[in-house]
């Protein structure tokens, strides 16, 4: 008795992708990745300057408050001083109040704030901000005795258009 072929049944479809669905889902990922990348860098941009204004604010906060105690007579300035801190890092270390008699000093800083824009760790965190003196002039800023404002050495641009060391 001769038996009957049976008929085979249909094979199941394999899993996984075709070569054609693989190149596209690569160049919808291509695509996002170009679209994100520019949006990554604007947010890298705003924090980085976000913790500019933070830090300026911070150290113009530590000279107003020394000249105040200066002017009030907390702080024993020179012969024809300005009453202005002679360095940045005065602010952290502190300086004796003449007020007091028991040897107390008055500090206006933790710590000198890091310039963010500048790029080198290795830079001490007084040494990343350029200083202006008292005597010298808001347009052409140049350190001197006394630090009267603090501005950023970076040659870079804002995203207002504005260079970082006018800031």
């Amino acid at each position: 008795m001769k038996r009957l072929a049976r008929p085979r049944a249909p094979r199941a479809p394999e899993g996984g992708f075709t070569m054609l669905e693989l190149v596209a889902a690569l160049a919808i990922l291509a695509i996002l990745a170009m679209v994100t990348l520019p949006t990554l860098r604007l947010d890298v941009q705003r924090t980085r300057e976000r913790q500019l204004h933070a830090a300026l604010a911070e150290i113009r906060a530590a000279i107003d408050a020394y000249k105040r105690a200066s002017d009030d007579g907390r702080i024993q300035a020179g012969e024809g001083a300005s009453g202005y801190p002679p360095s940045l890092q005065v602010l952290a270390q502190g300086v004796v109040d003449a007020s007091r008699t028991d040897g107390r000093r008055l500090y206006f800083l933790r710590r000198v704030p890091r310039d963010p824009m500048h790029g080198d760790e290795t830079v001490p965190a007084a040494a990343t901000w350029g200083l202006r003196s008292y005597a010298s002039p808001p347009e052409k800023p140049e350190p001197g005795a006394d630090v009267f404002d603090v501005h950023s050495l970076s040659p870079a641009t804002g995203l207002d258009g504005r260079p970082y060391r006018e800031w």
